[in-house]
């Protein structure tokens, strides 16, 4: 079966990967350089903990699990880092902390409340804050470096031959004779299937084929799709696990640096005029991030980078033919880092066998189907930027 997938974002390299180890020809097509869309600008948080829908819960604890067996599989340096993550609170979102642990504690999520001091062995180079009244520890989460990530995905893709085409698909065409893809320069590629896993811009070339998918297109400043990531070139860190603290959130990256995240902060960001690091926004970061470092120094060296996520207009994964006749397969979430290993399974076992895979169930572009966009809810908490 020829296989044409559009984007190579983590979810589309990942889903090219398991279609070539099912012995499938496949083409990988993006308009630019893999992983270099909204994959590079992702928190890379490996968890299911804010995930209270339990069907949404149950897919990304699967992927969760994928990501152990997957790292295994990957050639290269790692880019799974099982690391656990602590969340810190105080007294405005204790509560909270609270009623989260024990959902969490009643569906067998790992889950525990640690001291400070515990908290800071567990994290490394950070102190936790007076203010700080409660911290707890979720051993099972973890993160991964997307760029690794990526990497190690789309070599093992090539090494199965797989292939990897640059081109713009600015229509896809679904007909009796099979799927037609036409790049902007004109050339068209065929196949017997095509898996539409082009993030944020899936909803417009799926308009292409006939097909709905809603989704959040506002790129305005606030909007829910757009997110701040700071990276951390100074000071290096020990910092061993994800970290979120009142303010802000932190993980590792390679070499000692640290991703830092303000969720807050997003409401002020405007992708057209992005913000700079010597700014008001850039400088907030940066005192937040100072206040938690256990040595005193010079003022951190922070690279700002604003992202526009891929957001489904109800806030969880579409994974999905739109219709019985169709063979374009859309896939697009939210959650791609945490899921992607799980996803790249499931979809490229649906493709290749026609059967449905009962974790992807409810996830169907169908769920929309005669629904008035106005009466599509966002699920608030799926759908809280770069904490996937």
């Amino acid at each position: 079966m020829k296989v044409i997938v559009i984007g190579a974002g983590a979810l589309g390299v990942s889903v090219a990967r398991h279609l070539a180890l099912l012995g499938q020809d496949v083409l990988l097509l993006d308009r630019s350089e893999p992983g270099t869309g909204t994959t590079a600008t992702t928190f890379a948080w490996i968890n299911s903990s804010r995930k209270t829908d339990p069907h949404y819960h149950r897919l990304n604890l699967a992927g969760m699990e994928e990501h152990a067996r997957l790292a295994r599989q990957l050639r290269g340096a790692p880019a799974y880092f099982p690391s656990g993550a602590l969340q810190w609170a105080d007294a405005a979102n204790g509560q909270w902390l609270a009623d989260n642990v024990e959902r969490l504690r009643s569906l067998g999520y790992p889950a525990h409340w640690v001291t400070p001091a515990e908290a800071t062995r567990i994290a490394g180079d950070l102190r936790v804050p007076a203010a700080v009244t409660t911290v707890a520890h979720f051993p099972g989460e973890g993160y991964v470096l997307p760029d690794r990530f990526v990497a190690a995905l789309l070599a093992d893709a090539e090494r199965h031959g797989a292939e990897r085409a640059t081109g713009e698909a600015v229509a896809v065409d679904d007909t009796p004779a099979g799927v037609a893809v036409t790049l902007a320069g004109g050339e068209v590629r065929t196949a017997d299937r095509v898996v539409l896993a082009a993030g944020r811009w899936t909803q417009r070339l799926a308009a292409r084929a006939g097909i709905d998918i809603p989704m959040v297109t506002d790129v305005g400043r606030g909007a829910q799709t757009v997110g701040l990531l700071g990276y951390a070139r100074s000071p290096r860190l020990d910092l061993r696990c994800v970290v979120h603290s009142p303010g802000l959130n932190l993980r590792p990256a390679a070499g000692g640096r640290t991703v830092l995240q303000a969720l807050d902060l997003n409401a002020h960001v405007d992708p057209a005029d992005p913000p700079s690091a010597h700014g008001d926004i850039g400088r907030t970061l940066a005192r937040r991030f100072s206040a938690l470092l256990t040595r005193p120094g010079p003022e951190p060296e922070i690279d700002l980078r604003v992202g526009l996520r891929s957001l489904p207009a109800d806030g969880h994964t579409v994974a999905g033919y739109a219709s019985p006749r169709s063979r374009v397969y859309c896939l697009v979430s939210h959650s791609g880092i945490t899921l992607a290993p799980v996803l790249a399974r499931l979809v490229a076992a649906e493709i290749t066998t026609d059967r449905e895979e009962d974790l992807l169930r409810t996830f169907r572009p169908t769920r929309f189907t005669g629904v008035r966009r106005s009466d599509v809810e966002v699920d608030q908490r799926a759908a809280r930027l770069g904490e996937q």
